[in-house]
């Protein structure tokens, strides 16, 4: 299994290996860790673990890959190790999230903290890395913006079940213009696709990112919009496939949210059109509180 961290506190060869001896569970003499002047004929081959240790440039200083054989059980997630080692090296530690952005990075302190952060790095031969923001503080880094990502919220792998059921039964029918942008049969299966995104997110609470931006949540109510338009644009059998689809997502939906009749959410979300804005009826609820 491999793992990729970045610690902002510049470390030497016997600070990671103590480290990883901790975290791993495995004696000093099965860590093999290496820096560009490391000699190779020197290196333990026969090591439980390896690690590439690399000076880097910025707010971090401290780049590790870090590979551990089979045989070390249990092995941590990448989170579980990032989390332990900062806390045994007594440094921050930043490692990548699952997400698209290739900003989208978690960080890890000493004293247990774990939150989302933007780390940007330069296109120079030598890159020089910027840590831009954190969604808490962190006393170590006091210059560093405190604030939410909302990039990461709109990237976050979330499950549609209703939206592949329906888009499975539009490939088997008409399966070349299910997938060619700008039908009807692609602008369904987009809309549902986001329309269940919004219902699922809200259903779990908003995990994992314990919110939803504001421009995120209009654009999937529009969602919710184009599904009216374009239904009148698909074939019955399809359009009756699409509303069936509808049917649970937009139960779970009102389960979900409270009545808006007042027109908070559209006084948010729309302040220019006003709360009388003729809308659908999911205008006219709004999950409680609001999540920005």
């Amino acid at each position: 299994m491999t793992y990729n961290l970045l610690t902002v506190e510049s470390l030497s060869l016997d600070t990671v290996t103590a480290a990883l001896a901790r975290c791993l569970n495995v004696r000093e003499q099965e860590v093999d860790v290496a820096d560009e002047d490391t000699d190779q004929e020197l290196r333990n081959w026969d090591a439980l673990v390896f690690c590439e240790k690399a000076t880097v440039l910025g707010d971090v200083s401290t780049s590790l890959d870090i590979y551990v054989q089979e045989s070390v059980q249990p092995r941590p997630s990448e989170r579980q190790l990032a989390s332990a080692f900062a806390r045994v090296a007594g440094t921050i530690v930043l490692f990548p999230a699952e997400e698209v952005p290739p900003s989208a990075y978690w960080l890890a302190t000493e004293d247990g903290l774990i939150t989302r952060a933007r780390l940007y790095d330069s296109d120079d031969e030598e890159a020089h890395y910027v840590i831009d923001r954190v969604e808490a503080p962190v006393s170590r880094l006091p210059r560093v913006t405190v604030a939410r990502i909302p990039e990461v919220v709109r990237e976050l792998k979330i499950a549609t079940p209703v939206k592949d059921v329906f888009v499975g039964h539009l490939h088997r029918m008409f399966p070349e213009e299910t997938n060619t942008p700008g039908t009807a049969f692609w602008e369904a299966r987009s809309s549902l696709g986001a329309w269940e995104k919004l219902v699922r997110h809200m259903e779990s609470a908003w995990a994992p990112s314990g919110w939803c931006p504001p421009d995120l949540y209009l654009e999937r109510l529009e969602a919710r919009d184009e599904l009216e338009r374009v239904s009148e644009q698909l074939p019955g059998t399809v359009s009756a496939l699409m509303q069936n689809a509808l049917g649970s997502l937009d139960a779970l939906f009102v389960e979900l949210t409270v009545d808006d009749t007042g027109g908070l959410l559209r006084k948010e979300l729309l302040p220019a059109e006003g709360a009388a804005s003729a809308h659908g009826w999911w205008w006219n609820r709004r999950p409680e509180p609001l999540p920005w």
